[in-house]
């Protein structure tokens, strides 16, 4: 197993959270390309999300893992998908399409080996998945790959053709979301599954695949790729009450390949708690105009501001709410702001106290983590 380090939460936090304790922030740090920040807030009684920035003075490598069914795959995700990359990156003489594919079956492979070896004991965990969204940049290119509905957005400067020299910023999404509630992924998996007319239903107001999940891609979810885990009867509190003769979902990402030029500005890279509150133009709009120092965070708080006026309530009401009740009024968040305008591989750049590689990973639970703040006993599970 690939060994994988992280920054202690000490070293990483940003400041005070506002009075909210399932608000993780890290304000600001440089990357190879410019600035990132990242934040996280906690809805589930165990926290689905995770997120993670790598950096080192070549490149720079940041995911966002919303997972769903218990946060077993998306932690999963977060120890060893970046160790895979560089891994198969360094045997194949740098980052390519091809890399990126391998280092994502290899995690795919590796969880549902974990599923098998522990599903008797543990039989929830064939219905554990996670979505899984990663960006790269190296020589300055970007690569973005994509399972499920988490999001990549640009902020891109373009010229508005009214006046000389005259341009505004627009959001341009990078990445597809794989939900079925899309009507072009709906068609895609209903045209894989011909000889299944329920193979996606319309329950509850959306539409899931086998009326169960909303997600086309994910890592995990053994219980709908592999026929043995749902043909148990224990797992059919979880799956399909017909049995699957073959896999539903798949973990194949969608890779987007871009040249970075001077006109892009920002990405924002956040799981589906951020989109199901504001647009990407509004979550555009709020990086362009706003301090960087903080941004992520800032971020989180407009999707949680408009989660409460969904409610008719004040932001400071949600603030107060605990965690497993909080998932009534909003998702767990993840947000990720990359700015682009630094120059790669600078030699004055530092990443850290030595100068080298410098990983941060969000936090395992944010609620124990802020309750024990302060007293050095700041921890990630394995």
């Amino acid at each position: 197993m690939l060994e994988w380090c992280y920054k202690p939460f000490e070293t990483c936090f940003g400041g005070g959270n506002g009075g909210d304790g399932l608000l993780w922030h890290m304000d600001l740090k440089p990357h190879a390309s410019g600035e990132y920040s990242i934040a996280v807030v906690q809805a589930n009684s165990l926290l689905e999300d995770q997120g993670q920035v790598f950096t080192s003075p070549s490149a720079t490598y940041f995911g966002v893992y919303d997972g769903h069914g218990g946060p077993e795959a998306s932690r999963f995700i977060t120890n060893h998908l970046f160790p895979y990359l560089r891994k198969f990156a360094t045997e194949g003489g740098g980052l390519s399409v091809e890399v990126i594919k391998k280092a994502f079956d290899a995690i795919e492979e590796e969880f549902l080996h974990l599923v098998k070896r522990s599903w008797l004991a543990q039989p929830q965990i064939a219905s554990v998945g996670s979505c899984c969204l990663v960006g790269a940049i190296s020589n300055d290119v970007l690569y973005v790959a994509n399972l499920g509905d988490s999001r990549a957005v640009l902020g891109r400067r373009v010229s508005d053709g009214s006046m000389r020299n005259s341009s505004q910023v627009v959001a341009e999404r990078l990445s597809t979301d794989h939900n079925v509630g899309v009507d072009d992924v709906r068609k895609e998996v209903e045209a894989l599954h011909p000889d299944d007319a329920h193979i996606v239903v319309y329950t509850h107001g959306v539409w899931r695949i086998k009326g169960i999940i909303q997600v086309s891609r994910s890592i995990g979810d053994a219980y709908l790729k592999k026929p043995e885990f749902n043909r148990d009867p224990l797992f059919r509190q979880f799956a399909s009450p017909i049995p699957l003769k073959r896999a539903v979902m798949s973990a194949e990402p969608s890779i987007l390949i871009r040249e970075l030029s001077p006109q892009d500005l920002f990405l924002i890279f956040a799981t589906d708690g951020l989109w199901e509150q504001i647009s990407d133009e509004a979550a555009v709009e709020i990086v362009l105009k706003n301090p960087r120092v903080g941004i992520a965070k800032r971020l989180v708080r407009a999707a949680l501001q408009e989660a409460a006026r969904k409610k008719e309530m004040r932001y400071e009401a949600i603030k107060r709410i605990e965690k497993g009740a909080r998932r009534h009024f909003h998702d767990d968040i993840t947000v990720i702001v990359i700015y682009l305008d630094g120059k790669q591989g600078s030699p004055n750049r530092r990443f850290n106290n030595h100068g080298d590689d410098d990983c941060i990973s969000a936090p395992v639970d944010i609620f124990s983590l802020n309750m024990n703040e302060g007293n050095n006993t700041h921890q990630i599970s394995p």
